[in-house]
């Protein structure tokens, strides 16, 4: 059980927007590196970055800012998707020394393909749904794909991923608590971890989702605004992993 703290990317900038939604931004913190000290100091192991902007045009746009973090010498562990949706960028990525690459349009829209990559790069891609409703979501959330979330889900239950985030987007950056039955409902139909992420706002939603059997939880806006700790967060899990 792992606490991801998140940075999500635009401009080099470490910002959050409000239900996916990109007129609704709020810039946090204009060194991505600096934010990713702050969350070693406190503990963390893995850091959890989307690059929003190349999620939107379909390609890596924030590369330099990830460098950047793997160069400083911060020793998290990343994850890292937003944009990758071809071979090229996943082994660009993990060159540049991400831990693991989460991909999600490209899973959706050609699965073929994703399935040929999951078995290519074994335990190092992390499968992203993101989901209106019950609907799955594509190109940086701005398009509605053909899957119902859990008919896809079962589609990749034998594939050697690394794990599924599951966002519920209508939750995200919205500080008012997950999607706890969609997720127990997640972690129920697959073997595979679930990473739960979208509306996480204090330690009670960490610890129930704890309870729910995810094996991760990402936190980004509660972090940033002060309603959750960090310390609190990662203890709890530690605690958990007991």
């Amino acid at each position: 059980m792992d606490i991801f703290p998140a940075i999500d990317l635009v401009g080099g900038k470490c910002v959050r927007l409000i239900q996916g939604q990109y007129h609704r931004q709020i810039t946090y913190e204009d060194d991505p590196v600096k934010q990713a000290k702050l969350f070693a100091e406190a503990g963390a192991k893995w850091l959890h970055i989307v690059d929003l902007e190349g999620a939107k045009v379909g390609e890596p746009i924030n590369i330099d800012a990830v460098e950047a973090i793997v160069s400083s010498g911060v020793g998290l562990k990343i994850e890292i998707g937003g944009g990758v949706r071809n071979e090229e960028g996943i082994r660009q990525m993990l060159d540049v020394g991400v831990e693991r690459v989460i991909i999600g349009t490209s899973a959706v829209s050609e699965f073929d393909w994703f399935v040929q990559m999951v078995n290519k790069f074994p335990h190092k891609l992390v499968l992203g749904l993101d989901a209106r409703g019950s609907r799955v979501a594509i190109r940086g959330w701005t398009k509605e794909g053909q899957y119902q979330l859990w008919d896809f889900a079962a589609q990749v239950g034998n594939l050697p991923l690394a794990a599924i985030i599951y966002t519920d987007i209508n939750k995200d950056g919205m500080m008012d608590g997950p999607n706890f039955e969609r997720t127990q409902a997640m972690v129920d139909a697959v073997d595979i971890p679930v990473i739960a992420a979208g509306g996480v706002t204090e330690l009670g939603d960490v610890v129930k989702l704890i309870e729910l059997g995810v094996g991760g939880v990402v936190i980004g806006r509660a972090l940033y605004e002060g309603s959750l700790d960090l310390k609190e967060a990662i203890e709890a899990a530690r605690q958990a992993s007991r």
